[in-house]
């Protein structure tokens, strides 16, 4: 079987992950950005940080794909959000299906792993983006403001890490050798 894992990383958490299961499999780890052709493999694994709601290089990697039906996809998204949490799966889950075909969609397997953060390293677009979620946050009633929310005002301008490579073990189970 011809196998790949590609992944989106801008700070490093997604990279992590890919290197590791990539050292767990012996399957090569590319970026989405030095991969031309994804058809010719029969397994992808797609490893992306979230970014807005988004999974990094997913859409512009996968969107090359013609014959799925021949394919095994195994999707792995990394962010901030507790993965334990289904009200933040649903939203990942929302975000992603308006990002990729249907059909790819239905037939990917899809995880969620957590990430990690350290806001010096920022880029000037995703520090004003995540300075822009923060006071948005702070407007949110005492109420209607979830775990997440309260998380984000903690951890804001700090550097945490939730990367645990033990959670790639159920992605690791799902991989054909």
């Amino acid at each position: 079987m011809n196998n790949i894992i590609i992944y989106g990383s801008h700070y490093g958490a997604t990279e992590r992950y890919a290197k590791e299961l990539s050292k767990e499999t012996n399957i090569e780890a590319v970026t989405f950005k030095e991969i031309a052709n994804v058809n010719h493999y029969d397994q992808i694994i797609y490893l992306g940080g979230l970014y807005a709601g988004g999974v990094y290089g997913m859409s512009k990697t996968l969107k090359k794909l013609k014959d799925i039906k021949s394919k095994k996809i195994i999707i792995a998204t990394v962010g901030l959000a507790d993965p334990k949490n289904e009200k933040n799966i649903k939203n990942i889950k929302n975000h992603m299906k308006k990002q990729l075909d249907e059909d790819i969609f239905k037939n990917a397997k899809i995880f969620h792993l957590r990430g990690a953060i350290d806001y010096s390293k920022l880029g000037f677009i995703h520090k004003t983006m995540m300075k822009a979620l923060i006071i948005k946050i702070k407007r949110t009633s005492n109420d209607k403001k979830t775990s997440e929310d309260t998380m984000m005002l903690e951890t804001y301008n700090k550097k945490v890490d939730f990367v645990d490579l033990s959670s790639l073990n159920e992605i690791l189970n799902e991989i054909i050798l």
